[in-house]
């Protein structure tokens, strides 16, 4: 079942508000009334409504104020003034109010009825808050990117670790036993032999670590600069 549409006639005459229910009533829409601003704003701060009719001269508080007041509080609201005092000056008092239409008197059904569907028709939807997305912290992407980068590059440098680091020591136990025996003149000799020797044993397996390994650091520089250039943009 649809919800009837709530219309408030703020008024002090009950004429008017009677005028409202009689037209309205059978059309979709519930009207309640208010017999001056005081009791029209507690029953808009009590409960919803879709549309509001005041009138201008009413005891106490003026039409106008009402309508300032609800649009202040609820600017998404249409307000429309009606009365009998239809001045060019009012008229610009309720278009600064920020009111969607101003409705003299005597009222007719069908001013009444294209006055509310107007009225309706140019109502501002009451958004809810939005959600307001999460920003991802500065480098975050970089950051992802790079550890990306190196976890596949992990394997690849500890076999190039595994590799490289046995010749490496290997050389330089023979350049510390060259060094030690070139203390002895008649050994350096044999210790640069020795030295030569071990370069040459380990060059190719020094040279397959750089192989293995620096395709692998390459790949993974290029994945950094490129997370670093999105970052930018």
């Amino acid at each position: 079942m649809t919800a009837l549409r709530k219309v408030l006639v703020v008024d002090d005459d009950p004429v008017v508000g009677k005028s409202f229910d009689r037209v309205l009533s059978g059309k979709g829409y519930a009207v309640i009334t208010a017999g001056d601003g005081e009791e029209a704003l507690r029953k808009l701060a009590e409960e919803a409504y879709d549309v509001v009719f005041t009138d201008i001269k009413m005891p106490g508080m003026s039409g106008l104020e009402v309508a300032e007041r609800v649009k202040a509080r609820q600017p998404w609201l249409p307000v429309v003034i009606v009365t009998g005092y239809g001045t060019d000056e009012n008229e610009a008092k309720a278009e600064a109010a920020g009111v969607s239409g101003f409705l003299r008197k005597p009222l007719s059904p069908d001013m009444i009825e294209g006055s509310t569907e107007k009225a309706l028709l140019g109502k501002v939807p009451h958004a809810a808050p939005q959600e307001v997305p999460a920003v991802a912290e500065p480098g975050s992407t970089g950051g992802t990117l790079k550890n990306v980068a190196l976890f596949l590059a992990a394997p690849f440098v500890g076999l190039a670790y595994i590799l490289a680091f046995p010749f490496v020591g290997l050389g330089m136990l023979a350049w510390m036993g060259a060094k030690a025996l070139v203390t002895h003149g008649r050994a350096r000799k044999f210790a640069n032999l020795a030295k030569n020797v071990s370069l040459f044993l380990a060059a190719p397996f020094i040279g397959l670590a750089y192989i293995v390994i620096l395709p692998v650091v390459g790949l993974a520089m290029l994945a950094w600069m490129g997370g670093k250039a999105l970052i930018r943009r």
